[in-house]
């Protein structure tokens, strides 16, 4: 199974872009080994239209554009569940388990995602009630994307 990060907003060079790559490389590392087929990240710019609608719109046939066929969308949303590390390594070793091709993480712009994205995702997830930033997810699901990967490996970086 592949792994897709797809962000609206790009991350410029610095602290946030560090250890999103950190933890993408360490994923590659350890992810090969678990029959995940990689990790790519993609990055949308943001929509310049007027409207919150119209640029929740433009972004949203952006992203529905980088998503694979038989892929599972996840859409990074604050009224999402928030999932433990344990149950979110579960689940992505389920997927890859049930030969999903690909699971397809979405992080939206400053407006949010379209309700038609929403609908679509098989899982909504969130890092607690907050709003962050989209710098801030991606690093935070990245990270929790390599945990997984070491919980799944039985490896020793996370400890419950």
């Amino acid at each position: 199974m592949k792994i897709v990060v797809v962000s609206v907003g790009r991350l410029k060079q610095g602290p946030e872009r560090e250890l999103a790559e950190r933890y993408a490389a360490r994923f590659s590392d350890i992810g090969r080994k678990l029959g995940f087929q990689g990790l790519e990240i993609r990055e949308i710019p943001e929509s310049r239209a007027r409207d919150a609608a119209s640029r929740i719109k433009e972004e949203a046939n952006a992203i529905k554009a980088l998503v694979p066929d038989r892929s599972i969308l996840v859409a990074m949303d604050e009224r999402g569940d928030s999932l433990d590390s344990a149950r979110f390594a579960h689940q992505l070793g389920r997927w890859r388990d049930d030969q999903v091709a690909g699971t397809v993480f979405v992080i939206g712009g400053a407006d949010g995602l379209s309700p038609e994205l929403r609908r679509m995702a098989k899982l909504s997830l969130a890092f607690g009630r907050a709003t962050w930033p989209h710098q801030m997810v991606r690093v935070l699901l990245l990270e929790q994307i390599y945990r997984a990967a070491t919980i799944l490996a039985g490896h020793p970086y996370h400890r419950a």
